[in-house]
């Protein structure tokens, strides 16, 4: 029995625990310039599904794509790798 289909999966860091069962996480990421060849870094905030509100203001999460939620609401938090606390 397989799962259903390969999910996209990103760490970030959470940015705001403010929401109720809600963190949202910034992830960064390097894109390369088309014309100087330099790396510039591009950041994409993403509202995560947090259960039971364990997710802090500086944690390091790996959050993985899910059915929507809410309005804007399509990602849930996994795991938090690492403990800003």
């Amino acid at each position: 029995m397989s799962e259903r289909g390969s999910r996209k999966t990103q760490i970030g860091i959470v940015v705001s625990d403010k929401m109720e069962k809600t963190a949202v996480v910034k992830v960064d990421r390097l894109v390369k310039h088309p014309v100087y060849n330099k790396y510039i870094k591009r950041s994409a905030k993403y509202k995560a599904h947090d259960e039971v509100n364990a997710a802090k203001i500086g944690d390091k999460v790996l959050i993985v794509e899910t059915r929507p939620m809410s309005k804007d609401k399509r990602w849930k938090i996994r795991q938090i790798i690492e403990s800003k606390a």
